[in-house]
């Protein structure tokens, strides 16, 4: 610590710690309620694939008609089947997107929708409690691995929320998401926490806020594309089977018809990581130019700074190689989670396990 430096608010800073907690509690009900709608919604008898792929469920327009179901007390909702779609990593077959998630009865719907909420409450509270690090000690609140962490969930859930807000087909991400940000919570407090103080000299930098602020970023963001390809794998290897004749468990199947097709999956991470990647080449930059400001050097050849530029690499061969005909698909999802395997080696591995100029960020 400076000898300028206040010491740390240790009131802001429980608050920090109990507004975390909080928000763990609602996503673990956001979580039960996730499982409520893809269960119940399972209940609904589709098979918008194989239909397609027989021709039966297309009409004159090449779009897929409404489906009715019977709600309680004889109410009757109208469930609006997605277009078909062109099956881009194939090429030879249409294949309509499914509902988004669990949402294929009307009570599967309505967990859904508490399944948001709860996820939106349970941001606001994180979020919260990011802050209330930040005041605890007037400063950045990513001066360790634990505030790294409860700041990349925040993001991560906040870019969700985005593309809800933006009338976007993600309400498939919600399971796997809150799931994620449950466990990443689970680590932060468990293994990585650190109590509240103010930063080492090196970090006392307005780059602070630019390269860590972005690099938080790009890794929510490369998380979410991430999932989708985790996803179009399932996906496509269910279209894949439906196409060449063979049947698949009821369960597993209502789930798959519930998401988008592979083709939108597909098309759906090469945006997200694409979108996101000029971001992640200028957090390498920024890091340079902070690198040369505080140790004299624009590259050392650190862990952390070598893993970052892998990182960029391999997102870069997969980018390519996603715009190279013979790359689209699976071959290219592959590429994708090994290059945000690259990411989490770079936060995880290089903190915990390699020593380097950037070890102070300790755990």
């Amino acid at each position: 610590m400076t000898p300028l430096a206040a010491a740390a608010n240790e009131n802001l800073a429980q608050i920090s710690n109990y507004l975390i907690y909080s928000s763990m509690a609602v996503y673990t009900l956001a979580f039960f309620a996730h499982i409520a709608e893809w269960t119940f919604g399972s209940r609904s008898k589709v098979a918008r694939t194989a239909a397609a792929l027989t021709g039966a469920e297309q009409d004159g327009a090449g779009a897929a008609p409404a489906v009715q179901v019977r709600g309680k007390g004889g109410s009757t909702a109208v469930l609006d089947q997605p277009k078909v779609v062109t099956r881009s990593a194939a090429g030879t077959r249409d294949v309509p997107d499914g509902p988004g998630a669990g949402g294929g009865t009307v009570q599967g719907d309505l967990y859904g929708r508490i399944a948001i909420s709860l996820t939106a409450l349970a941001f606001l509270i994180e979020a919260g409690g990011v802050l209330a690090r930040a005041m605890s000690v007037q400063r950045a609140p990513w001066g360790n691995m634990y505030e790294f962490s409860i700041t990349f969930s925040t993001v991560a859930v906040g870019t969700y929320l985005a593309l809800l807000a933006l009338k976007k087909n993600v309400r498939w991400l919600g399971l796997i998401l809150v799931t994620s940000v449950l466990l990443d919570l689970g680590i932060a407090v468990k293994i990585l926490y650190t109590d509240s103080d103010q930063l080492v000299p090196a970090l006392h930098s307005y780059w602070l806020w630019i390269h860590v602020s972005t690099a938080i970023f790009c890794g929510a963001v490369f998380y979410i594309g991430a999932a989708g390809a985790v996803l179009y794998l399932f996906r496509d290897a269910y279209e894949g089977r439906i196409a060449n004749g063979g049947t698949a468990g009821k369960f597993y199947a209502s789930v798959m018809e519930r998401l988008p097709s592979a083709a939108s999956l597909d098309k759906f991470s090469y945006r997200i990581n694409a979108a996101v990647f000029p971001l992640w080449t200028f957090t390498i930059i920024a890091g340079a130019i902070w690198a040369g400001d505080a140790w004299g050097r624009y590259w050392n050849w650190d862990p952390k700074e070598v893993w970052s530029f892998v990182t960029w690499v391999a997102y870069a061969c997969y980018l390519h190689a996603r715009a190279t005909a013979g790359w689209k698909g699976r071959k290219a999802a592959y590429l994708a989670l090994f290059a945000f395997a690259c990411w989490i080696w770079n936060y995880y591995g290089v903190n915990m396990f390699l020593n380097g100029l950037h070890s102070y960020s300790g755990v």
